[in-house]
C-alpha cells in the first residue's frame, strides 16, 4: 500500500502534510533546517509526486514514508554514541 501527500502547507513551526487516507501529519520544521531558514515563498514552492516532496530551490527531498515514520533530515551527519 502507497500512501501519498495531497496538500502541504505551514504554520510558524510546523509542516502539515495531508495525506491520501485521510491523516495529517504535523512535522516540526526544527527536523528540516533548510525548511525552517527558508522563506514563506521558497516553502510554498513544494512539488508533491507519489513518493515524497521535492523543493527544488532548496534542494530539498522528503519522503513520506520517512515522516510517517518520524525521521527528519538524513543528510546531516549525528555523532556516533560511544
Amino acid at each position: 500500500m502507497s500512501i501519498s501527500a495531497t496538500e502541504v502547507s505551514f504554520d510558524e513551526s510546523t509542516m502539515w502534510v495531508a495525506l491520501d487516507d485521510g491523516r495529517t501529519l504535523g512535522v516540526p520544521l526544527a527536523w528540516f533546517p533548510r525548511l525552517l531558514s527558508a522563506t514563506a515563498a521558497q516553502r510554498a514552492a513544494v512539488e508533491i509526486s507519489p513518493m515524497g516532496l521535492h523543493w527544488d530551490e532548496l534542494d530539498e527531498d522528503i519522503s513520506i514514508e520517512g515522516l510517517i515514520a518520524g525521521r527528519g533530515d538524513q543528510t546531516t551527519k549525528r555523532p556516533s554514541a560511544a
